[in-house]
């Protein structure tokens, strides 16, 4: 079964979508992310993917007391990220309730950082951020583009120890119009052993279920849910009958 893990947005401590990651044009869902948190709780989910764009914008952690609170008052295993780029940033974020994070700017930028908190931490805590533009890696809460290529980026962290990846096309996000098979497709192939983790462009069950024929163990959902493409009691009934 694909696991499916829905994703909290977080500016100015509200829960917001951004389209193809431009802070431009964002849209707030909710004043209070602790609210929409619980309504995934009570719908079966025990899987959370906690962003905090301030951070990421800001280029160290923001909104560490949303994640706090939603880990304090849910039991959902969250996975935060957004501005994760010193070792003070990883400890708040491990002391006000993150169960793991991932780091996307930080592994292009600090390599041995990185890999030391691979290290300390282990492969279970610390996922890998890979988000592309035409797959190449993007950082900076997606303002900064590079020429560094997906796949190589990748290969090299999973001889590191990483097998834990979360790679968002940046173009196809917040636009529910499909997401990227063909890409993630070609990572499993050339990457076999990793968790691959989809994000970006999911709009149908059908999305879902494109990922899941092509073997994709994971994938983040956001924008479908707020905008009633994909119902809570939708993914309740598939947790329920997987």
């Amino acid at each position: 079964m694909i696991e499916l893990i829905p994703a909290i947005d977080i500016i100015d401590g509200r829960c917001v979508r951004l389209s193809q990651g431009d802070y431009a044009r964002q849209k707030v869902y909710n004043e209070n992310p602790l609210e929409v948190a619980k309504a995934f709780e009570d719908n079966g989910i025990r899987r959370l993917h906690l962003v905090d764009l301030d951070g990421a914008k800001a280029h160290h952690i923001v909104n560490y007391k949303t994640l706090e609170q939603i880990a304090s008052h849910t039991s959902l295993s969250i996975d935060f990220g957004g501005g994760l780029k010193s070792d003070e940033d990883l400890h708040i974020a491990f002391d006000c309730g993150a169960d793991m994070v991932t780091g996307g700017s930080i592994a292009v930028r600090d390599r041995d950082r990185f890999i030391g908190w691979i290290e300390r931490y282990g492969k279970e805590r610390i996922i890998l951020g890979a988000d592309v533009k035409d797959e190449k890696i993007s950082t900076g809460g997606w303002l900064d583009d590079s020429e560094i290529e997906l796949i190589p980026f990748v290969q090299g962290y999973v001889q590191a120890g990483i097998d834990r990846v979360i790679t968002t096309d940046i173009g196809r996000d917040g636009m529910l119009q499909g997401c990227a098979v063909e890409l993630y497709k070609k990572m499993l192939s050339e990457i076999p052993d990793i968790y691959l983790i989809a994000s970006g462009g999911i709009g149908s069950w059908s999305d879902i279920e494109a990922l899941q024929s092509i073997g994709v163990p994971a994938v983040i959902l956001g924008k479908a849910i707020y905008e009633g493409r994909i119902s809570l009691d939708e993914i309740s009934r598939f947790i329920v009958k997987n």
